[in-house]
């Protein structure tokens, strides 16, 4: 099918372009940037005048529930919801139920995502046998099959030999482990520490929580060489900790939801379980310094964190919730908003979603690594088209996922954000278009 986007602004955050200009794509390839040739015909014309062109978003973190617990959400209602969300590409942890530790899984969930043609899967791999923490997975027939790191989802590892043994194998064969850092007797609580859990009498997890997590992490990765993709950071003093980390060359990366990148422990309020989230809300300096590092490059990538629950187990007393929140429809608009907070231009707060996630991917991304996250003539036809211009509401009602429940519809009115997706193409084909 060949497709004509004319008169948008095209920005490629990747080589810094940004023009009003048209795209021709065909055979789910982008064919041309700029006045489509005399002999091109186009099957299906999108105007984009007044709308901006990107490179379908990427999505490091999100939930997809099937296999496993379909009655929070099925494969094709969250893949839906990451076509309208603009998201081209997306990776699902392992925490599925079967783990994701067989390649038979694995194949599966892909072959599946593949006949819906709404988004790209890329599936990461158990690092431990059912996440037990105990017997390392086969990494390299898990990789054939398709995952493209080792993670244990929320599930710490308590043995520190076994984590080490997994990220020597690891770096051996250049694998990247995808993991959150979080000490297992520390973090069990369900609201980070601090005048607000007190008040309101609830379980406290302390910011060395993370901090002892993320330097044992760090120690490991020094001694292993292994690459290490550190999951949704949340305190200022982690932040710290990754930036030495960097400093000193170590192959390390990160990414913030975009939950701690906007909201704070205060928003709870009268102990609302929409705020119920992992890792938890902290105080407005941890979202200040998450925000700045996100700016600066420090953290690498900003993630939906997208995990539906449902009405049953969400609408529960606060410490009783089911911890999780809706987020791919919310990816670009909160980015936007960041953004728009801080003064950046656009190309770099567009980047933090598209090209910044792809380097964080690397060479896992096989033959899409030259061009996914990018706009380029011969590269991969993942688009997303939105207008800047138009301001959303978030209600329920207007989530195509099958949870619905965001900490961002907060009141009867919800919050009122910028952007909303126009059209989202992916390898030329077009997975949504708004009416």
């Amino acid at each position: 099918m060949k497709i004509l986007i004319q008169n948008g602004r095209v920005i490629d955050p990747a080589t810094g372009r940004d023009e009003l200009t048209d795209l021709s794509i065909a055979a789910g390839r982008i064919v041309r940037i700029g006045r489509a040739e005399p002999g091109f015909i186009a099957n299906r014309n999108i105007d984009a005048t007044g709308c901006i062109v990107v490179p379908g978003l990427v999505d490091l973190a999100a939930r997809l529930r099937e296999p496993g617990h379909e009655h929070e959400g099925m494969l094709e209602s969250e893949l839906n919801a990451a076509a309208a969300g603009g998201v081209t590409s997306l990776v699902c942890p392992p925490d599925t139920d079967p783990t994701l530790d067989e390649p038979g899984l694995v194949e599966m969930l892909k072959f599946r995502a593949r006949k819906l043609s709404l988004c790209r899967l890329f599936p990461l791999g158990a690092l431990t046998r059912g996440l037990a923490g105990e017997v390392l997975t086969e990494m390299a027939v898990l990789t054939e099959a398709g995952c493209v790191g080792f993670s244990q989802a929320e599930v710490a590892v308590r043995n520190t030999q076994v984590l080490m043994r997994a990220l020597q194998y690891a770096a051996t064969f250049g694998y990247t482990v995808w993991l959150r850092p979080q000490d297992p007797w520390l973090g069990q609580g369900v609201a980070a520490s601090g005048a607000v859990a007190t008040r309101m009498g609830l379980s406290g997890v302390p910011v060395a929580a993370e901090t002892i997590g993320l330097l044992t992490l760090i120690e490991l990765a020094r001694a292993t060489g292994a690459r290490l993709h550190l999951c949704r950071l949340s305190s200022a003093a982690g932040v710290a900790l990754l930036r030495q980390a960097k400093a000193e060359g170590l192959p390390v990366t990160a990414d913030v939801s975009i939950n701690s990148l906007h909201l704070t422990d205060v928003d709870i309020g009268y102990f609302n379980p929409a705020m119920r989230l992992t890792p938890p809300l902290r105080q407005s300096a941890d979202r200040a310094a998450l925000r700045a590092a996100l700016a600066d490059g420090t953290i690498d990538a900003l993630v939906s964190d997208h995990t539906p629950v449902d009405a049953d187990a969400k609408n529960l007393p606060f410490g009783e919730a089911e911890p999780g929140a809706t987020g791919l429809e919310l990816l670009l608009s909160l980015a936007l908003k960041w953004g728009d907070d801080l003064g950046l231009p656009l190309h770099a707060t567009l980047a933090r979603v598209t090209s910044e996630p792809v380097r964080v991917l690397g060479d896992a991304l096989g033959s899409l690594a030259s061009s996914a996250g990018r706009l380029v003539e011969g590269g991969v036809a993942d688009v997303c088209v939105f207008d800047p211009a138009v301001t959303w509401t978030v209600t329920p009602e207007q989530l195509r996922s099958q949870g619905r429940h965001t900490p961002f519809a907060f009141d009867a009115t919800g919050m009122a954000l910028p952007g909303r997706v126009k059209a989202t193409l992916v390898a030329g084909t077009l997975a949504f278009e708004s009416h």
